[in-house]
């Protein structure tokens, strides 16, 4: 899995693994909350689009699956005598969420928007998985993470080819683009922070 398979412009900084490593306890934390924030935005995308009959059922699936990745995280943390503790602020999702279109009336944009955001967290956090499955020392956990970045690599996919069958691709293919460039920016903005998944 490398950074052109899934379509991401700027690698994560080097440096994040290690400083992750280090603070895995906090990385495991926020990692059992992206998942919960996963499943409960595909919830809201089936809620919000429930007359787009491809979207519920190919979504909700993926409702389980990572509902099912929370629990695994949360089996992790229990053996380390780690509570979940509250939910922090994610200023990596804070951002792209931003740069979705408000315009008035322009349903179909904002779905797209909704869409390829989805498909880059998902996108991010596969690269991530796979930096900590090479480098964690903590065997178990090289394991873990290198069987999450295989159940997770397509649904950056999946988002992508779901806003293809309701838009025309090359809308798709251009706004991707655009979504692209502004990850990029914001990734490179953003502090190198080993207690974030992203």
């Amino acid at each position: 899995m490398s950074l052109t398979t899934l379509g991401l412009e700027l690698p994560t900084d080097p440096r994040w693994v290690n400083i992750a490593e280090m603070n895995i306890g906090a990385i495991l934390i926020d990692h059992a909350w992206c998942e919960q924030k996963a499943a409960s935005s595909c919830i809201s995308l089936i809620v919000m689009y429930t007359d787009k009959v491809k979207l519920v059922e190919v979504l909700t699936p993926i409702v389980a699956e990572e509902w099912g990745h929370f629990q695994r995280v949360l089996k992790e943390l229990r053996k380390r005598n780690i509570p979940l503790g509250r939910q922090r602020k994610d200023e990596y999702v804070n951002q792209l969420r931003t740069r979705i279109r408000r315009t008035s009336g322009d349903h179909q944009g904002q779905m797209l928007d909704n869409l390829l955001i989805n498909a880059l967290i998902e996108a991010r956090s596969c690269e991530r998985f796979k930096l900590l499955s090479e480098h964690l020392a903590d065997e178990s956990l090289r394991k873990f993470y290198h069987e999450l970045m295989i159940s997770e690599a397509g649904h950056y996919r999946t988002f992508i080819e779901l806003a293809e069958a309701y838009l025309p691709p090359e809308r798709v293919r251009a706004r991707w683009k655009e979504f692209l460039a502004i990850e990029a920016d914001i990734m490179a903005s953003l502090d190198v922070r080993g207690d974030r998944m992203h």
